[in-house]
């Protein structure tokens, strides 16, 4: 009896644990980020297949107007030998489909580095579930087998969420946390 006891305590506070490591890992990281007009937010999409990854916005007059970033990495997600080989692929793993099932893209994508990583880069129009339009940037980055995407979108035009993003991508904070992200290598 005092065996099944124990037990039952262990998987309990093992729980708990996991549930408040689970927490901390989705909450916004509050001073982490170096510049005045971003603001990491809450992950805003349920689970799926892929870990959490961090969600910012940016309401400053450097953004034009409010623009939101999702990035997130994807461990053992690309082709090996060739990374992201074109739109199709950024159509697919972007990541645009968690803010809005009815996306358009606007032109062909172009090839572009991210922390020393190469990816493709793709504009897009979206139409949000309440009416609204949007343009959004789809972004995917390769590095060996993994990949980093992002996504942001907002009321503005889709060469103002580039600048955006790219800008906010290639802080020293973020390539940190995306070489971190992506195992250290």
């Amino acid at each position: 009896m005092r065996r099944g006891l124990a037990i039952m305590i262990a998987s309990l506070a093992l729980g708990a644990l996991s549930g408040v490591a689970a927490y901390q890992k989705v909450r916004p990281q509050v001073g982490s980020i170096n510049d005045a007009h971003w603001q990491e937010i809450a992950w805003p999409f349920p689970r799926d297949g892929w870990p959490a990854g961090r969600a910012f916005r940016c309401d400053g007059a450097s953004c034009g107007p409010k623009v939101e970033l999702y990035v997130r990495p994807k461990i053992g997600f690309c082709n090996c030998d060739t990374g992201v080989a074109d739109d199709d692929e950024v159509d697919r793993v972007a990541d645009l489909d968690l803010i809005s099932q009815r996306f358009t893209p606007l032109a062909p994508g172009k090839v572009i580095h991210i922390a020393d990583m190469p990816g493709r880069l793709r504009s897009y129009d979206l139409d949000m579930s309440d009416g609204a339009r949007h343009a959004a940037v789809g972004i995917a980055a390769s590095h060996r087998c993994d990949l980093l995407v992002a996504v942001a979108q907002g009321a503005g035009t889709a060469p103002e969420l580039q600048r955006a993003a790219l800008d906010f991508l290639a802080t020293h904070e973020m390539h940190g946390w995306m070489t971190a992200a992506l195992g250290g290598r």
